[in-house]
């Protein structure tokens, strides 16, 4: 009983330090594994090793490929390619279908970029097309923030995804699928509460001191096609799922030359560069300055240090918590609560709702959940990569006022606060809990 009771007090300290005390995630994760360990009575000595241990592996395992799918995402942004993908999918769908038009582009770009850069990037493009339409701004911004924040918090190469299948072991392009099967659900939920409910709530696109010749999207003439900006998205996740498929018991492709080939290029390190040269094929003319610490790869390397920093203390944590002991405790009680699947998905919500950051909420839930997995019964590679999606949808629950993508999306949607709380923070619940169900509902079927 003492070690559970810790381990609530770690959880109450993670969330007061990170929301209320405004303490860096990275401190207070890393607090958190020390007072763990040396309060649980471990020896001092595996506190360190357990530490250095968790940290050091987590890094290792996952670092490159955060950098990597950052500096995709910031090429992607830069170069105007991001916007290029919206536009080429708002012809696709027409501007009669806005709403639809958004959530798919949103839960393409938020792959490779985070939710709020995504959004500021198609922030104008979501006015001008609510505009020409005629329906409420909340009909379409709605729709496009709850795109993002499904691929955002289920698939990778977004950091969150990547550092939660990092910690607890799951095959990279297992998650893939199943986070683009299950996000694709949860998007869909997106869209319908958009259209259902967010369309009644009547919101200009633009206020009375914005001109909308002035603000409405401009195409980088330099900017490259959508079908360009696609590629850097689509060739690392088609070669991760490639190596997956190639290595599954049934072998599909055989025993041959082609499936050493598919596992090297499927590595999500080899993938994900393959995708980095692909993201330079991007701008006009590659720079000099681009490549530099000040530029685009600088900038991008920077973003993503302090989600590594985050995922290598939440990786520490969760290491002092498996070598605590806590994990046959907790594992045997909460398997005879028959939570199952559920469990990820409470855990992350309940960290979400409190502290704010998805990422922070992720990689914690993960490194709690890594060492329970055993006792009940999800450590295959189906059930672990469900797991990390489960823990995706637990993230999205709920958006609010602690949430920095809350403001992103109400100030650049001309919403009030009381607007924000009853379309994004009501949204993000609605979509969450059907991703949820999901999950749940995949897992019923083939664990």
């Amino acid at each position: 009983m003492l070690l559970v009771l810790l381990l609530l007090l770690s959880i109450a300290f993670i969330v007061l330090a990170t929301a209320r005390l405004n303490l860096h995630p990275f401190l207070a994760l890393l607090i958190t594994a020390f007072g763990f360990g040396i309060l649980s009575g471990m020896p001092l000595a595996d506190v360190v090793k357990s530490v250095n241990e968790g940290f050091g592996g987590t890094i290792g395992s996952i670092g490159i490929v955060i950098i990597a799918g950052t500096i995709i995402g910031i090429f992607l942004e830069k170069s105007g390619g991001a916007f290029r993908l919206a536009a080429g999918i708002l012809r696709i769908t027409g501007e009669r279908n806005a709403p639809l038009a958004m959530s798919v582009m949103g839960y393409l770009v938020s792959i490779p970029v985070f939710c709020d850069s995504g959004f500021v990037i198609l922030s104008s493009l979501n006015k001008a097309v609510a505009r020409r339409a005629g329906i409420s701004l909340a009909a379409t911004a709605i729709a496009l923030s709850l795109g993002l924040y499904a691929t955002h918090t289920m698939v990778p190469p977004t950091p969150g995804p990547v550092a939660a299948a990092g910690i607890l072991g799951a095959d990279l392009g297992l998650v893939i699928l199943w986070g683009m099967a299950i996000g694709a659900v949860a998007t869909a939920a997106g869209w319908l509460f958009a259209i259902l409910f967010a369309a009644r709530v009547p919101i200009d696109p633009y206020r009375p001191d914005e001109d909308p010749a002035r603000d409405a999207p401009q195409a980088d003439a330099d900017a490259p096609s959508a079908g360009k900006a696609l590629v850097p998205i689509a060739v690392p996740i088609l070669l991760i799922v490639l190596r997956s498929i190639a290595e599954l018991p049934a072998k599909p492709f055989g025993t041959g030359g082609l499936v050493p080939v598919l596992s090297f290029l499927g590595q999500p390190v080899v993938a994900l560069l393959i995708g980095v040269g692909l993201a330079l094929m991007l701008p006009k003319r590659l720079t000099r300055e681009m490549l530099s610490t000040s530029g685009w790869v600088g900038q991008a390397v920077i973003d993503a240090a302090i989600i590594i920093t985050i995922t290598g203390a939440g990786g520490a944590f969760g290491k002092v918590l498996q070598n605590s002991g806590i994990a046959k405790i907790i594992g045997e009680s909460l398997a005879s609560a028959n939570l199952g699947i559920w469990l990820p998905f409470l855990v992350a919500a309940g960290i979400k709702t409190a502290q704010g950051s998805s990422t922070v909420a992720i990689i914690t839930t993960a490194g709690l959940t890594a060492p329970l997995l055993p006792a009940l019964g999800l450590d295959s590679d189906t059930a672990k990569a469900l797991v990390t999606v489960a823990i995706g949808a637990g993230a999205m629950v709920v958006s609010h006022a602690n949430d920095s993508f809350f403001w992103v999306v109400t100030q650049f949607s001309n919403m009030t606060t009381r607007d924000g709380y009853r379309l994004q923070t009501l949204g993000t619940l609605v979509q969450g809990t059907v991703g949820a169900l999901a999950v749940w509902a995949a897992a019923a079927l083939v664990l």
